[in-house]
């Protein structure tokens, strides 16, 4: 390919966040001009995003010759020089990658890992105390003091910054893993639960956390942490780069988890938030890949093949997802996420006769039912009633509601079943307008407010939620279908057979098309509405 093509292609894998493709032809085009200061730019940025870190330093130290102060070839060569324990080139590099809040608190924490690193563990504290900056760094500062203090054998004082740290965010994962494990050595196999339970209580059945607690209740005393410099590191990076993730800064976070299992290539945590990434970017084959990389001795492994698995499902290979859920049911017959998991392919898949069984195996595993479970009761209701089982159906969506009452998705759902089966019209009526009132936004459950005004022949109030349904769901082929009935029977012919055609455009199921062709061709009977229409079902939320 030519250089402007290597380009041009280079640009539209960037475009596609596709780091690999990106990464390929940035790379071609720099050999063909190896001087252009964009090209080495946009290259590294590429192999970065890709993980190929080796090459990364490369390109960076190409980048530094022309631009000294460039702050992420920086990072980069920082990183580089930590792994190799060459912790005065690593201060050194990383004192020149600090510019703007997080990249200020990132070159701080990882220049204090390379000072503990060369085992002085005095400045490493201070530097991290002399750094200001905004509010949330201090649950950072504290929880790395801690950790770099316990990594020293100094407990007592470590013992006071994870403290510290613990009363500020009682239920942060790491804060909680660095505190419980220095308090299962130093305190009562009690005092050290004790400050497990508000996680416990928060998120039941981390596994970390059920792994911990285990090992503590058998006597055991917990190693800490963070066990070396670069480890500590890494626990910088992907502490970071997670919560960039989270919270839309995806190709920081990206760069930050990438350079994280550069350091500690099996990361458990940072390996499933880069897949987590992965997702949220649309790149399930990657997330795969990511998957597959969590250590196999890790607690956190099983978590990993359920996620896996629900990507093999988004690509199609839906055979292979099964057998793995399947896999781990049959190893682990009470685990309730894998259970929820296969059901929710199954789901999702329109195997109604085969996710009820599903689901209800999980239900088995419940003792006491809690306001969390109204979910697995909701979809099993869904999988009945599209089995046409609706007398079961009824019962779980009303089981869903006395676990969870004014649920939205089950009030929309119980509601839009009873009106159009013509029962409960009242109740059904008042439970949509319930849902409404809590999902305004919901063009699915506008729909459903619609369509039951257009079931009870009100048709002018139905058009007019209908038509906020469409602005909220333009691209929906059910609610164009609705809003054609609605105005055929107010007489807006024209305009009825524009939302037949547009819902025809939007690939709707086979049997719906027929019925929506029907209509294009004839109109819509006098008596349609009198005549309960299964197949219009509201959203199922999930």
């Amino acid at each position: 390919m030519s250089p402007a093509g290597n380009y041009l292609a280079a640009r539209h894998a960037s475009a596609q966040r596709d780091a690999v493709g990106a990464s390929a032809f940035y790379r071609a085009a720099l050999r063909t001009d190896p001087r252009n200061a964009e090209l080495l730019d946009r290259a590294f940025v590429s192999v970065l995003a890709e993980g190929n870190i080796d090459e990364a330093v490369r390109l960076a130290e190409r980048i530094v010759q022309g631009n000294r102060n460039d702050r992420v070839a920086r990072l980069v060569l920082g990183i580089r020089a930590l792994k190799q324990k060459q912790y005065a080139s690593a201060r050194q590099n990383l004192a020149q990658s600090v510019r703007g809040p997080v990249t200020d608190l990132t070159a701080i924490l990882l220049s204090a890992w390379a000072q503990q690193g060369a085992n002085d563990t005095k400045a490493a504290v201070d530097s991290i105390d002399k750094l200001t900056g905004a509010d949330w760094y201090a649950l950072f500062k504290d929880l790395h003091t801690g950790m770099i203090l316990d990594l020293a054998g100094n407990r007592k004082e470590a013992a006071k910054r994870l403290e510290r740290a613990y009363k500020l965010d009682n239920t942060a994962l790491r804060v909680v893993q660095a505190y419980g494990s220095l308090m299962s050595r130093t305190g009562t196999k009690e005092e050290a639960l004790k400050i497990y339970e508000p996680f416990e209580k928060a998120l039941p059945r981390q596994p970390l956390i059920v792994d911990e607690t285990n090992r503590i209740r058998r006597g055991e005393k917990l190693p800490p942490l963070i066990d070396s410099a670069q480890a500590g590191a890494a626990e910088v990076l992907y502490g970071l780069g997670s919560a960039l993730g989270r919270r839309g800064g995806e190709d920081l976070g990206l760069v930050y988890l990438q350079l994280a299992l550069y350091l500690s290539p099996q990361h458990p945590l940072a390996l499933l938030s880069l897949a987590d990434l992965y997702e949220a970017m649309k790149k399930p084959q990657l997330a795969i890949k990511t998957y597959e990389m969590v250590p196999t001795s890790s607690p956190l492994r099983r978590n990993a093949e359920i996620q896996l698995a629900m990507n093999l499902d988004t690509v199609d290979q839906t055979e292979e997802a099964k057998a793995r859920l399947q896999k781990l049911i049959a190893d682990t017959p009470n685990d309730l996420e894998a259970i929820m998991a296969l059901g929710n392919i199954l789901r999702a898949r329109k195997n109604y006769e085969e996710c009820g069984p599903v689901y209800s195996r999980g239900i088995d595993t419940i003792k006491t039912a809690e306001k969390s479970d109204w979910l697995i009761y909701y979809f099993r209701g869904i999988c009945y009633e599209r089995a046409k089982k609706w007398s079961l159906a009824e019962a779980d969506m009303k089981k869903a509601l006395e676990l969870f009452p004014d649920q939205p998705h089950v009030l929309n759902y119980l509601g839009y079943s009873w009106i159009d089966q013509g029962i409960n019209l009242d109740e059904g009526m008042r439970m949509i307008k319930r849902a409404v009132e809590q999902r305004p936004d919901d063009g699915y459950i506008v729909d459903s407010l619609g369509w039951a005004y257009y079931r009870i022949g009100n048709y002018e109030e139905a058009a007019k939620h209908l038509e906020r349904a469409i602005e909220l769901k333009p691209d929906d082929p059910t609610i164009n279908d609705h809003l054609g009935d609605v105005y055929w029977k107010i007489g807006r012919n024209l305009e009825a057979q524009f939302q037949w055609s547009h819902a025809r455009d939007l690939k709707p199921e086979p049997e719906e098309l027929k019925k929506i062709e029907e209509k294009l061709r004839v109109g819509l009977p006098d008596d349609v509405s009198k005549t309960a229409d299964q197949s219009k079902k509201p959203g199922d939320g999930g």
